[in-house]
């Protein structure tokens, strides 16, 4: 049974603020990643609680404009930020999603968390080019603050031999099999960072 989910927890809390592949989109609930690390951390005994503040659809800049209030409320010692690729489904200027991603890393240190970037890829249609520069952005965000980088989120999802069955059929959102692997590609840096 997870830890209680009050924002007066006598408990520390992580902060997740992510977009749809966090918020459970098209899945059932409490099969996500973000779940799955509330389980795995009660497993392991370790008592922080994960409070859930992703949005389908947000982007860089959404998860901006949100984080301050979320920073007030729930004085995270942790912040998983897993945003970025809702910039580049929509075309968003690079400079502005790497702009953002340092300002609500640097908000978030400000505050005393310790903060998780969750780098993305975009799809092979978008070239070489624009693909590099993506991941750079995460890259230099995590540089310039020291923040934690997982340098690719769905690392054994998007780029497995097995991709078309662990996406639903709009081949944006993992399937509920594909969760347990992100979870295992954030743990262990997740890890690092907990108080």
């Amino acid at each position: 049974m997870p830890w209680s989910a009050s924002a007066q927890s006598p408990l520390p809390n992580l902060l997740v603020l992510g977009d749809s592949l966090s918020a459970e989109y098209g899945l059932k609930r409490g099969s996500g990643w973000v779940n799955l690390l509330q389980e795995r951390l009660v497993e392991e005994k370790i008592k922080i609680n994960v409070v859930n503040a992703s949005v389908s659809g947000d982007t860089t800049s959404g998860g901006r404009s949100r984080l301050g209030a979320l920073l007030t409320t729930h004085k995270p010692r942790v912040v998983v930020i897993e945003l970025g690729g809702n910039d580049a489904l929509r075309g968003l200027p690079l400079a502005m999603t790497r702009d953002n991603l340092l300002s609500m890393t640097r908000s978030a240190q400000k505050a005393g968390a310790k903060v998780v970037l969750l780098g993305m890829q975009v799809p092979p249609n978008y070239g070489a080019d624009y693909n590099r520069q993506f991941q750079a952005a995460y890259m230099e965000a995590a540089k310039a603050t020291k923040a934690a980088l997982v340098p690719f989120f769905l690392k054994g999802v998007a780029d497995s031999p097995k991709a078309s069955e662990l996406f639903q059929s709009d081949r944006i959102h993992p399937t509920e099999a594909a969760h347990p692997i992100m979870l295992a590609n954030v743990w262990p840096t997740i890890q690092k960072s907990l108080p």
